[in-house]
């Protein structure tokens, strides 16, 4: 049998979701910097913080459903 979904601390995750998302967004930002990487290997790190930055827009309107989900009572989906 299937537990029961808890989303009590869902917004909390996925707070710390998305500080480590910005923690890696910006060692990948120091290492183009300060390592002798190739261009490509530079326009790859590129491209991943751009899809890291609006995975971290995800995060926040994730994070918004979770606190009004909280302030209105979890329904059970169906």
């Amino acid at each position: 049998m299937a537990k029961p979904d808890n989303r009590a601390d869902n917004a909390e995750k996925l707070k710390k979701m998305k500080e480590n998302t910005k923690h890696n967004m910006e060692a990948a930002k120091e290492a183009v910097a300060d390592t002798d990487m190739s261009r490509e290997q530079k326009k790859a790190v590129k491209a991943k913080n751009k899809r890291r930055k609006e995975s971290m827009k995800a995060f926040d309107a994730e994070i918004a459903d979770e606190i009004d989900a909280r302030k209105h009572g979890y329904q059970k989906e169906r």
